[in-house]
């Protein structure tokens, strides 16, 4: 059975990753206008791709491993998760980003 704090680790690093992403989408364009319901489900999401990665993490991992190591492993499969996924939507849509390009980036 993994633990609470196991999963809060790695729902957490799949928020740090969510916030990452979104703040690095948000300065990389201008004119971007912010969403609450985007950025709270994108958020959501994040965090149960990183909570599953760390229950993931938590099954496997021997229980010898001490507990903070347990923590720290949890915490970067989260965020490492949606990164992971991200980057296998892009190979599976073929294209370079999952956000949509502003006008001034699309073919003339």
């Amino acid at each position: 059975m993994v633990s609470l704090s196991i999963l809060l680790a790695g729902f957490c690093g799949g928020l740090i990753r969510g916030l990452v992403g979104f703040v690095k989408y948000q300065f990389s364009y201008k004119k971007v206008p912010f969403k609450l319901g985007y950025f709270l489900s994108m958020m959501l999401i994040s965090g149960v791709i990183g909570l599953t990665a760390s229950w993931v993490i938590g099954n496997v991992i021997d229980s010898e491993v001490t507990r903070d190591v347990i923590l720290v492993y949890a915490f970067v499969a989260g965020y490492a998760g949606g990164d992971f996924i991200e980057n296998a939507f892009k190979i599976i849509l073929k294209k370079p980003s999952l956000y949509p390009l502003p006008d001034i980036f699309k073919a003339s």
